[in-house]
C-alpha cells in the first residue's frame, strides 16, 4: 500500500492526474503518516510555503428560502439563528480594514439567500460597498451571494470583486440528500458563469454530511475538472434544529485522510481550512502538514472560528509564511 502512495505521489509530482480508482486505493492506506507526508510533499512542490488567509463578513443573515439540511440560516428550520437585513457600509469597511491590518489576504461579503436576485433591492449598495473596498483597501475581494448568472457576475467584477465563492457541498450523487430546492447543476452553472465573467472561483464543500469517502473524491475530481483555484474544506458542526443536528462527528483520522487525498487530486490549489476545524482538536497542526495551505480565519457564518492572531501564530509554527 505504501508503494501505491509513492507511485501516486510521483505521478502527481510529474504533472499527471490520479483517477478515482487510484484515489480510493490509497486514501485508506494502512500507514496514515505516509499518506499525510506524501500530500505535504505535493503541497510543497506545487505551492511552496506561502499561506493564504481569507476572512468573511456575514452581511445579511437568516430567512433563506432554500432547505440545505446543514444550514442554520434556512427558513425551513428553527435554529435560533440571528436574523438581520443588509449591514451598513461603514461597519463592513471597518471590518475589512481591521482584517487587512491583521495580514488577511482576502475579504468576502456573504449573504443568506438563494441567489443574487434575492438581494436585488440591495444590489446598488453591494456595488457601492465593493467600490469602497477596492478604493480603500488592498484586499483581494470575494463575494458569496448564492446562484448567479454571467450578467450579474460581470457587474460584481466591475465593482472590484475578483473571486466568486460557491460551494458544491458534496458529490452529484449525494447532493439530493442535502437539498431539494435547487439542483447540483444549478451550482455547476453558477461556477461556469463566474469563469465566463472572468472571475476566479472558490468552491469546496462539507465533510460529515453523511457522505462516503467516494463522494468526497467525486467532488474533488469535479472541482479539478471545473478548474477552481481555491477549495474550502468545512467539517460539519451539527446545528440544533437542522435535519443534520444528530450527525455523528467525523473522527480525526478520517478528516486527515480526506484532506490528504484532496491534495493528491488538487495539487496546485489553495486547499483552505474553513468551518469546523475545531473538531480536530490538537490534530489541527497535523492537518496543516497534510496538504493545507490556506484558511478561513476569524468568526465564520453561524459558528465561531479562531482569532486571526492565534491562527497566524499556529501557521507560522508549522513553518509557513503569511
Amino acid at each position: 500500500m505504501d508503494n501505491l502512495i509513492n507511485l501516486a505521489k510521483n505521478k502527481v509530482l510529474n504533472g499527471e492526474k490520479i483517477d478515482k480508482i487510484e484515489a480510493l486505493k490509497i486514501v485508506n492506506s494502512i500507514n496514515l503518516d505516509n499518506l499525510l507526508n506524501a500530500a505535504n510533499e505535493i503541497r510543497e512542490a506545487f505551492c511552496g510555503d506561502e499561506f493564504n488567509l481569507c476572512t468573511i463578513i456575514n452581511v445579511k443573515s437568516g430567512k433563506c428560502s432554500q432547505d440545505c439540511k446543514f444550514c442554520a440560516q434556512s427558513a425551513h428550520y428553527k435554529t435560533g439563528c440571528e436574523v438581520y437585513p443588509f449591514k451598513d457600509i461603514s461597519e463592513i469597511l471597518e471590518t475589512a480594514k481591521y482584517n487587512e491590518k491583521q495580514e488577511a489576504h482576502r475579504f468576502s461579503l456573504v449573504a443568506s439567500g438563494k441567489d443574487l436576485n434575492s438581494h436585488k433591492k440591495d444590489i446598488d449598495k453591494i456595488r457601492e460597498i465593493y467600490e469602497n473596498l477596492q478604493d480603500k483597501t488592498s484586499l483581494h475581494l470575494c463575494a458569496s451571494f448564492g446562484m448567479a448568472d454571467k450578467k450579474d457576475l460581470l457587474k460584481l467584477k466591475e465593482s472590484g470583486v475578483r473571486t466568486y465563492h460557491h460551494n458544491l457541498e458534496s458529490s452529484r450523487r449525494f447532493y439530493p440528500k442535502i437539498c431539494t430546492t435547487h439542483t447540483y447543476d444549478d451550482r455547476i452553472n453558477t461556477i461556469k458563469a463566474a469563469f465566463e465573467a472572468g472571475l476566479d472561483v472558490c468552491s469546496g464543500g462539507i465533510f460529515g454530511l453523511g457522505e462516503s469517502i467516494e463522494d468526497r473524491i467525486d467532488m474533488a475530481i469535479e472541482l479539478r475538472e471545473l478548474g477552481v483555484s481555491s477549495v474550502p474544506i468545512n467539517i460539519l458542526t451539527p446545528i440544533k434544529g437542522t435535519p443534520f443536528q444528530n450527525n455523528p462527528l467525523l473522527d480525526n483520522e478520517e478528516i486527515l485522510r480526506s484532506i490528504a487525498i484532496y491534495r493528491f487530486i488538487l495539487p496546485n490549489v489553495f486547499l483552505r481550512f474553513a468551518g469546523g476545524r475545531k473538531n480536530l482538536g490538537k490534530s489541527v497542526k497535523k492537518a496543516l502538514k497534510s496538504g493545507i495551505n490556506a484558511a478561513l480565519t476569524g468568526d465564520f457564518l453561524t459558528t465561531t472560528g479562531d482569532s486571526i492572531e492565534s491562527d497566524k501564530s499556529m501557521i507560522k509554527d508549522c513553518g509557513f509564511h503569511i
